[in-house]
């Protein structure tokens, strides 16, 4: 399996961007109304009220969907798509020029630990360039209560492109980075447990069945269920605060990190503890599936690809 591996070539650029862009458009038409449910219980107070609980994951869902209709879960969408070919593209393309510097110059073989670094700076990269804009905007449509059955109550954004439109001119082309810390940070741990989980499950699959040349995709699946679970659960904290510092306009003469800690601190005295973890059901739901189909996807348009190119290009999660 080993040698199969150092047979390969580097998959090529234009391999990333479509099967990337692809896998990722797949991801988000799936996955995308569990993530405004996510949003929407991460900037809720409720719950605050003692002798209540916060609204849960179902109770969320179903206030939308009576509320705002069925297609208000999908607000926000717009702008997920129109980064989605961008983001995938960069996360491949820097996670495998990371894990190229990181090699070892003798095998040309990358450590764990390497593998771990590279998915961390995959993630940075993705979050300064194409993460954190798109989420602002996201949140910032999602975050809008307002029922797409009745024209006579319009929302303050109307789409993707409004919402950039009216950011920009009322606060600055500051404010599309706003918590580019936070998401930096968020995305750092995502990648850098996602790829090395991934590579790993993936290394044992094929030990498993020496005889494959290729995993099915059910078996990518899988392996892409597992790894995409365990970023959620590290950094939950971290994306629930993001999500609300993103969604408010920042207070004048208030740095990024005394907006951080305001947050953090209203949310443990008037929420508690709990609610750093707010939206954690939905993000699992939707990140783990989400990353599933990004996998599956990507692993059969690239072998797709390479067919019709008649090479044999490595892909960017193969051991």
């Amino acid at each position: 399996m080993a040698s199969r591996a150092a047979e390969k070539k580097p998959v090529g650029i234009a391999t990333q961007l479509t099967a990337g862009g692809i896998a990722g458009a797949m991801e988000a038409l799936c996955c995308h109304p569990l993530d405004t449910i996510k949003v929407r219980m991460q900037l809720s107070r409720s719950g605050r009220a003692p002798g209540t609980k916060p609204r849960g994951f179902l109770a969320t869902g179903a206030m939308i969907v009576r509320r705002e209709t069925p297609l208000a879960l999908y607000k926000g969408l717009g702008a997920v798509l129109s980064g989605i070919v961008p983001k995938m593209a960069i996360r491949f393309a820097s996670f495998e020029k990371y894990k190229a510097w990181l090699a070892d110059k003798e095998t040309g073989k990358t450590s764990v630990g390497n593998i771990f670094i590279a998915g961390l700076g995959a993630g940075v990269t993705e979050a300064v360039l194409v993460v954190t804009p798109m989420e602002v905007v996201k949140i910032r449509l999602q975050a809008q209560q307002h029922s797409l059955a009745d024209p006579l109550e319009a929302p303050r954004y109307r789409n993707a492109g409004h919402a950039v439109y009216a950011i920009v001119r009322e606060e600055g082309v500051r404010a599309l980075y706003r918590g580019v810390s936070l998401t930096a940070l968020r995305q750092a741990t995502n990648q850098g447990a996602n790829f090395t989980a991934y590579q790993e499950l993936k290394k044992l699959a094929h030990r498993w069945q020496p005889d494959r040349e290729e995993l099915p995709s059910w078996q990518h699946m899988v392996i892409g269920l597992i790894s995409g679970a365990m970023g959620p659960f590290s950094n939950a904290p971290i994306d629930t605060i993001k999500t609300r510092l993103q969604k408010a306009e920042a207070p004048p003469g208030q740095s990024a990190f005394q907006r951080i800690a305001a947050i953090a601190g209203e949310m443990w005295r008037q929420e508690g503890f709990r609610s750093f973890y707010k939206g954690i059901t939905p993000r699992v739901l939707r990140v783990a599936p989400g990353q599933a189909v990004v996998f599956a996807v990507y692993e059969r348009v690239r072998s797709f690809m390479e067919t019709l190119q008649g090479s044999s290009e490595e892909s960017p999660y193969s051991e």
